[in-house]
């Protein structure tokens, strides 16, 4: 299986590649195990990391260590996972005081996050502007049948698939979530409009920017948890060429009004072990397939 891997990611033209994964989720010893075994095809490969690490910093750390030091250039954007206080994280600093504590880790480790200026890949295909995002969501994906939060979470409490952020993603000093969102995407609206238009852009989000992917969803009261509609224009108000996101572990290229979007998802054992590891489980996403 390594040994696919590498060649899979080895560039055909002998220069670096833009590669991307997500919902690493090293809490499974499985995963960890290919994580440890992740390696550049060529020095100037790039890496994005489209969220869900761990949940435990310790292990957020060993992580994205391992792979900045390994590839020319990693760039994360946070998942849930990440944002969790978990009851057995040494680190117990909730929302916003526990996502600066993650942007200044990265830091630390030469990892870019989306507090820091956005990186020109120049490889391949360039240049592009490769934007993390931070998002979050604010339950306008709502449920089947809904149009209220109230009644949305309502269904999705009845049904029983109620996403584990209700109990540890925590909003301080916000009053919820879905306040959090919204500012996250004033900031980051004003952010991409004062970027030079003249260079496409790479969005990296945990969610999709639209709603349309979680259409195939078995349980379609999770959508609530993955995404804003407040996004759904921006793949045709800015540049973009292509938008990178994971989290509903359904790895896959989709496109929407001509614009591909990436799924990259490792997800979880009891996934990856039914329908076969990603294949590559690093994926060239500009210029893609």
């Amino acid at each position: 299986m390594t040994t696919e891997h590498h060649r899979d990611t080895t560039p055909a033209d002998g220069g670096g590649r833009l590669l991307a994964v997500s919902d690493l989720h090293i809490s499974y010893q499985e995963n960890r195990d290919l994580v440890e075994k992740l390696q550049p095809g060529h020095p100037d490969d790039w890496l994005i990391v489209a969220g869900d690490v761990a949940e435990h910093s310790a292990s957020i750390e060993w992580a994205l260590g391992l792979l900045a030091e390994r590839f020319a250039r990693v760039i994360w954007a946070p998942g849930n996972h990440e944002l969790w206080t978990h009851p057995e994280d040494a680190v117990q600093l909730r929302g916003v005081a526990r996502y600066e504590h993650l942007v200044e880790l990265c830091r630390r480790l030469g990892v870019l996050t989306p507090e820091d200026p956005y990186p020109v890949w120049t490889g391949p295909g360039g240049p592009v502007r490769v934007a993390p995002l931070f998002l979050l969501y604010d339950y306008s994906f709502r449920a089947p049948g809904t149009t209220t939060k109230e009644e949305s979470l309502a269904a999705a409490y009845e049904s029983g698939i109620v996403c584990a952020d209700e109990r540890m993603l925590h909003p301080d000093p916000y009053p919820d979530r879905d306040s959090w969102c919204r500012e996250r995407v004033r900031l980051t609206e004003e952010r991409l409009a004062a970027c030079d238009p003249s260079v496409p852009l790479v969005l990296v989000n945990h969610y999709p920017l639209v709603r349309t992917p979680t259409e195939i969803l078995w349980y379609p009261e999770f959508a609530q948890w993955c995404g804003t509609e407040l996004t759904a224009d921006w793949h045709l108000r800015f540049p973009v060429a292509t938008m990178i996101y994971g989290h509903l572990h359904i790895p896959r290229r989709t496109v929407y009004d001509g614009v591909p979007f990436e799924e990259v998802s490792l997800g979880y054992p009891r996934e990856w072990r039914k329908r076969g590891l990603p294949d590559p489980l690093l994926r060239e996403v500009f210029p893609g397939a």
